[in-house]
């Protein structure tokens, strides 16, 4: 078996995804911020044009409305950023289900990428997905919460995040329920990770198990770095 060297999570780029919206209308808007060496780098957001109906309580909480995004491109229009980005770097994800599902509603499967899980492997699938909302409830379970908001002041972040969303948020979604600001709120939880000793040098491996509750799932990946 070729011996292949576990990558330390903060050598490894990791993109941060939110998307507003839901199956029923599609992807409203976008927001993906690029997590590497435990740093916030290059953002991406948009408005995407609906898919289908925008109903009045989701456009409550989100604040998009489809008069507002009638001339905006569809978010199918990504296809080649989201492909390259899973190319390069495991995607990541504040309760990672909603963006992986609305992902594979748009394009199932990505190009033939790395398979994080598996060094020197590939696999066409936009997982396994980084997924802060499980970490989160693995490593520091004494928060009793997964809410992102939450978490994020349960953490003394959210200064540091306003600070951020001021450099890189429309000032208009400068506010949680916005993709950017939440990409940004779950990034920051994710790269401050780097800050705690005992977690800096966790591999991309160890990373990918502690983002999953199941339990055989969880200790096949560390079984499998293990022999690696």
């Amino acid at each position: 078996m070729p011996q292949c060297v576990a990558v330390i999570w903060t050598e490894q780029p990791i993109f941060f995804i939110d998307f507003e919206g839901n199956q029923t209308s599609g992807v409203l808007e976008l927001g993906v911020v690029e997590v590497h060496g435990g740093a916030i780098g290059a953002t991406h957001t948009r408005l995407c044009r609906p898919t289908g109906p925008v109903r009045p309580e989701d456009a409550a909480l989100h604040g998009l409305r489809t008069h507002v995004l009638a001339d905006c491109a569809p978010f199918a229009d990504e296809w080649e950023t989201f492909a390259r980005w899973r190319e390069r770097g495991p995607l990541a994800a504040h309760y990672a289900g909603v963006e992986n599902a609305l992902l594979k509603a748009t394009w199932p499967y990505p190009r033939s990428s790395p398979d994080f899980a598996r060094p020197g492997e590939s696999v066409v699938d936009w997982g396994p997905w980084i997924d802060t909302g499980r970490l989160y409830a693995q490593l520091y379970p004494e928060l009793g919460t997964g809410q992102l908001e939450a978490l994020v002041a349960a953490c003394g972040l959210k200064h540091e995040l306003d600070a951020l969303a001021a450099q890189y948020c429309p000032p208009e979604r400068r506010r949680y329920h916005a993709a950017l600001y939440d990409a940004l709120a779950g990034a920051l939880l994710l790269a401050s990770l780097a800050r705690d000793p005992r977690l800096a040098t966790l591999s991309i491996m160890q990373l990918l198990a502690l983002s999953t509750l199941d339990a055989d799932k969880r200790d096949a990946l560390q079984q499998r770095e293990l022999f690696e």
